[in-house]
């Protein structure tokens, strides 16, 4: 009792740990070391609390009770060339390199032989990139860009029989935003660097299912919910000379909805040993129409009243396929290997320096060393992201923009431990 006493109250402690991070790109599936290490198709893992991420109905195969950590380290590299509006040119830089601990936290607990209950702390939503501020193009739309995410998710799950299983969890999502830009004008160039700080806390929901064709065949889908966030911020602009200004600070307002997804799986067991993973998720992406930030009262730069900042993005929803295998070579070692392609979703007038990411394929290997008790799983990836070409708008020091040699590093490490 002391044990389960002990463990309930070390889960809840990092729970309440306001700890997010991003990496570089807009969805994060990088959930626990063992999910890296496949690709991220870990929906039916045996006796692994990290389910309540990847597939909640899969808690209920979770002995016991259990809890999780991991971080999952990712740096991002890439270069783009952009036709430069003022002064004219073709102007070629890279990003600043800001690597980024993604952290998770799981705690499950079996009440009976038919209902699980367990808690989740993972990021969902997450990007950051900075580029130079003396750039000629970037500087104008994205300086510095982070969006921080955390999604809390309490789950109930139920077992029906040998074949059926289910969950019902509620989300609780929290967001922060920080954007870097200076304000352009076509004519007059740079007119103040502004900085925008805000953040929101919105609820959201998910559901899943899994059925078991029998000892070495199951399925499984899970939906989560859209979440609709109002966002408070507050902007200061910076005039880069007296007469576009001075220094104000005002109420800033936006609305972002994040977008809901679909994910199914497919799960084979060619003996106890080895099995394979298949999953495809498909995310709403189209939800992502525009990034609208209203100010209150409007900026005025150079006698100019500015109501907000604008920008139509009106992106296409995208799928991410992911295959992972993981073989056992003995009670106490496994090793996994995995691949996931994540098709862009960003439209040529949609895109921008925040998230200048195109499709991407991503390899993964990784090993876990068990017993009894603990389990400690290590995990490397590579991240191989595509070109992206994208439009400039009237408010963009640049007509068009090519990234290219984009690519992430990505370290996971996992421990687990049952009681």
């Amino acid at each position: 009792m002391k044990k389960h006493c002990l463990a309930a109250l070390a889960a809840a402690a990092l729970l309440a740990l306001p700890q997010v991070a991003a990496a570089e790109g807009f969805g994060i599936n990088e959930w626990s070391a063992e999910g890296v290490a496949m690709g991220g198709a870990r929906m039916f893992a045996d006796n692994d609390p990290a389910n309540i991420a990847y597939n909640p109905a899969a808690i209920t195969k979770v002995q016991g009770e259990a809890v999780k950590f991991s971080a999952t380290y990712i740096s991002p590299h890439g270069k783009y060339d952009a036709e430069v509006k003022r002064p004219g040119g073709i102007e070629s830089g890279h990003n600043r390199i800001h690597p980024a601990w993604v952290p998770g936290a799981y705690w499950v607990k079996q009440l009976n032989d038919k209902e699980w209950i367990g808690i989740g702390a993972f990021t969902r939503f997450g990007m950051l990139s900075e580029f130079e501020r003396g750039s000629a193009a970037p500087s104008t739309n994205n300086i510095f860009a982070k969006l921080q995410g955390l999604s809390i998710t309490p789950t109930y799950a139920r077992k029906f029989d040998n074949k059926w299983s289910a969950a019902l969890g509620a989300e609780i999502n929290y967001v922060s935003l920080e954007l870097q830009r200076n304000a352009f004008n076509p004519l007059a160039g740079n007119l103040a660097f502004t900085q925008t700080e805000g953040e929101s806390y919105a609820l959201g929901w998910n559901a899943a299912v899994n059925y078991a064709f029998d000892d070495k065949n199951e399925m499984g889908v899970v939906y989560r919910s859209r979440v609709r966030h109002s966002m408070e911020a507050e902007t200061d602009s910076y005039p880069t000379s007296p007469m576009f200004g001075t220094h104000q600070t005002v109420d800033a307002y936006g609305k972002v909805t994040l977008p809901d997804s679909w994910a199914i799986g497919y799960n084979h067991k060619f003996n106890e040993k080895t099995r394979v993973e298949l999953n495809a998720t498909r995310t709403m992406w189209s939800t992502y129409k525009n990034l609208d930030i209203y100010f209150n009262p409007s900026l005025t730069l150079a006698g100019q009243p500015v109501p907000g900042a604008f920008s139509n993005k009106n992106w296409e929803s995208g799928w991410r396929y992911a295959i992972g295998i993981e073989h056992k070579i003995s009670d106490k070692y496994t090793v996994m290997a995995g691949y996931a392609y994540d098709t862009s979703s960003i439209p040529y007038d949609g895109g921008d320096f925040i998230v200048p990411t195109g499709n991407r394929r991503t390899y993964s290997i990784g090993g876990r060393y068990n017993d009894k008790v603990q389990a400690l799983a290590l995990a490397i990836g590579f991240m191989d992201i595509g070109d992206l070409d994208f439009a400039g708008h009237a408010t963009d020091n640049y007509n068009k923009v090519h990234t290219h040699d984009n690519y992430a590093k990505i370290f996971s490490i996992s421990y687990e431990r049952h009681f």
